[in-house]
């Protein structure tokens, strides 16, 4: 016979009137022991033995009493569970008092530390029990029953689950998800639940922003009138910056550990817009409370550096839930395959980051952390369909926030490390520490130049000497050098001793080095005038002869005629034109490389330096009186030909065109003979002049003409102007 769940199971008692027997339900409010569970108080804020003993003392109560609860058996137990309010009012207390990893607390002896580890593990572990439904086959409860019991008796819910996720969820998430995930399963109403709070978690960041002076962008609640002139994070009370600060580190924290051991919460948080109400309150708060926490002088600088490191904190967990919520909701549905349709995920994507491009400072330290070209390039391989424009539109944003920011963009990682299942784990892991997260160089204001000097570099070390008194002047120069000048993130590093190995070899108690300039005042002067040719302090020599005072005495004409400094300048001009003189040889030795191509032609015998200069210039000619008939004649003959040859060719700058027509005739009607060819500007198609009729061949030679246009040049122009015409493109 299989056991009865716990709900259904009886069991047999001594009724404490009657002294009879009786079967009562093994769930039953008699059937508790009368235990007192006592509450449990916050670490003490000093080591004074009085109170480590009290303190210890009720730690030890706390912690016995939780054995013996564990140590109860499973009907028991969950008796004492469901109808002991004192056990309830014990664990409430410790999930609302108990110290978070980034509280700042003073370090305690050893024993005390380890009896309140101990009693940190034993708590855990009776939560891990109150949400398990079966501990083994003879002990479980009936998952509906056990779902009531947990939600009608509230055992858990939504504050409790927050907080058991922050303070267990190192070294414990994967107990959490288990345990968790059994809790929503069996109790479908803590989904309504949770998405309830939702407004709640909204209100505390809107709150936040109304302590400090701003308001949502979004809020539609007008401003009161007493409340115009409200206070800044630079000039509120320091108690209250501090606990605005502290009330973000812990809201942000909470809401990221949630997140991170139960992802399926992001959904019901992206129905409320989430990721655009952590944008704009990063936007506009985060900045200020940055800037206030830098500028103002505080009491102590222990409480400036801790309110940093907070701040720090809380903006890289704004920044992680931002992106829990976009990987759960719309990316690892299509990794995991989740859905047969990925194109709504891929437009939910798309719309939740375009609706991030306002907010430039949260996009940059968003793309720094979690690259979004990355997860665009994932869609693009997953939906090849993928909106080209808009995807386009949004990475020229980003680009476009990291120029107005004035940041150079880090290198992004391989793709095969930046998968968005493998980066939450990455940051998951990170934010177990107080990891560094490098800050913006736009608080830095003016001090963001890229090679400060003079008073603008003694600003710089100053700002961080003023947080880091005990650091040497040399050592922060070198520091600032090492991180671009930004004493932000000189400050944030020096914070979280996350320096470079080149920076953790120096003494940081190192002095400013003594510039000594080497150059006098004389000089490392710059003027117009430095270089030139009076300039005494460049040279040794100054032309003396173009110094004068006052107005410059004109020279006689006798100086300036006796001045031949111009006529020697031309004359050596001119003498590089002088003729060259021909070398003879000296011996008469035969010189093989002498060229005798000429020497059987004589080569210069009728120039006209020679002798007989009448040769050169005028052929000789017989008279014509000692002339032949025949020679006479062969004279007048070649004559004649070169007369002919002078007239034909004559040389006209213009033509006569009535000439140029009658040859050009002249050659057509030449080239048409040869060929054959009858020409058709024959006389009958000319024919007579008009008025005075047309012969029959005149007409029939026209007719032919007219056909056969299409034969030569213009093919089909008849044709063609008739297929226009009929179309009505020309007027008839």
């Amino acid at each position: 016979m299989p056991n009865l769940p716990l709900d259904e199971l009886q069991v047999t008692q001594i009724h404490p009137g009657t002294g009879k027997t009786c079967k009562v339900p093994a769930l039953h409010p008699s059937r508790i022991t009368a235990r007192h569970f006592i509450v449990y108080t916050p670490l003490p804020e000093s080591c004074s033995p009085a109170l480590l003993e009290e303190f210890l003392e009720r730690v030890d109560f706390i912690l016995k009493d939780l054995k013996w609860l564990l140590a109860l058996p499973h009907d028991l137990f969950w008796c004492q569970v469901i109808y002991d309010e004192s056990l309830q009012k014990c664990l409430d207390s410790f999930l609302g008092c108990a110290p978070r990893r980034y509280d700042r607390h003073i370090p305690f002896p050893p024993a005390v530390q380890q009896m309140h580890d101990e009693l940190h593990r034993h708590v855990f572990l009776t939560f891990l029990r109150m949400s398990t439904h079966k501990e083994s086959k003879d002990h479980h409860i009936t998952p509906s029953i056990f779902g009531e019991i947990l939600y009608n008796n509230f055992l858990f819910d939504i504050p409790k689950l927050l907080d058991i996720c922050v303070l267990f969820g190192k070294g414990n998430s994967a107990l959490l998800r288990k345990m968790i995930g059994n809790i929503f399963q069996q109790q479908p109403s803590y989904y309504q639940d949770l998405d309830d709070s939702v407004p709640t978690l909204l209100q505390i960041f809107s709150s936040i922003m109304k302590v400090c002076g701003f308001q949502q962008k979004d809020s539609k609640e007008p401003l009161r009138l007493e409340e115009q002139k409200l206070t800044t994070p630079l000039d509120m009370p320091e108690l209250e910056l501090q606990d605005a600060v502290f009330y973000l580190c812990d809201t942000s924290s909470t809401i990221w550990a949630f997140l991170e051991i139960f992802p399926e919460a992001s959904d019901t948080l992206q129905k409320h817009n989430f990721p655009s109400s952590l944008s704009s309150f990063y936007e506009l708060c985060c900045t200020e409370l940055e800037s206030a926490i830098i500028k103002r002088k505080f009491q102590e600088k222990s409480i400036q550096l801790d309110l940093w490191t907070r701040l720090s904190h809380s903006r890289k967990k704004l920044l992680e839930i931002s992106h829990i919520i976009i990987s759960n909701t719309c990316l690892q549905p299509i990794l995991e395959h989740r859905a047969e349709n990925i194109q709504p995920y891929v437009e939910e994507f798309l719309q939740i980051l375009t609706g991030l491009l306002q907010e430039r400072r949260f996009l940059c330290d968003y793309d720094e952390l979690f690259p979004i070209e990355d997860d665009i390039h994932l869609l693009q391989q997953v939906s090849p369909s993928l909106d080209e424009t808009r995807t386009r539109y949004l990475l020229n944003g980003v680009q476009s926030a990291w120029a107005e920011a004035r940041r150079a963009k880090p290198q992004s990682v391989p793709p095969a490390q930046t998968t968005p299942d493998r980066r939450i784990e990455g940051a998951c892991a990170s934010g177990e520490q107080n990891s560094y997260y490098p800050e913006e160089p736009e608080c830095a204001g003016a001090t963001a130049a890229s090679f400060p000097s003079g008073v603008e570099l003694d600003s710089l070390v100053s700002q961080v000497k003023d947080l880091l008194p005990d650091l040497g002047e040399g050592f922060i120069l070198q520091c600032l050098e090492e991180y671009g000048h930004n004493p932000e993130i000189v400050i944030n590093h020096l914070l979280e001793e996350n320096l470079s190995p080149r920076l953790q070899e120096l003494d940081r108690s190192m002095p400013r080095p003594e510039v000594v300039n080497p150059c006098s005042l004389v000089s490392s002067r710059s003027n117009v005038f430095a270089d030139d040719e009076f300039d005494v302090f460049s040279r040794d020599v100054v032309d003396t002869s173009r110094i004068w005072k006052g107005r410059r005495k004109p020279e006689s004409s006798a100086k300036i005629l006796s001045d031949k400094s111009v006529v020697l300048a031309q004359k050596e001009r001119y003498s590089s034109y002088s003729m060259v003189s021909e070398e003879l040889a000296v011996d008469g030795d035969y010189d093989d490389e002498y060229d005798d191509t000429y020497d059987g032609n004589q080569v210069g015998a009728n120039d006209a330096d020679s002798d007989d200069e009448l040769i050169s210039r005028r052929p000789f000619t017989i008279p014509r009186v000692l002339r032949s008939r025949e020679q006479d004649e062969g004279e007048e003959e070649v004559e004649e030909e070169e007369t002919e040859e002078e007239t034909v060719r004559p040389d006209h700058f213009v033509q006569d065109p009535a000439v140029l027509r009658e040859r050009a005739e002249a050659r057509r009607a030449s080239y048409y003979a040869r060929k054959g060819i009858r020409h058709d500007n024959s006389t009958a198609v000319l024919g007579t002049a008009r008025g005075q009729g047309q012969s029959r061949e005149t007409v029939q030679e026209r007719r032919k003409k007219e056909a056969n246009k299409g034969a030569r040049a213009n093919h089909n122009r008849r044709a063609m102007a008739d297929r226009k015409r009929n179309k009505g493109m020309i007027p008839s």
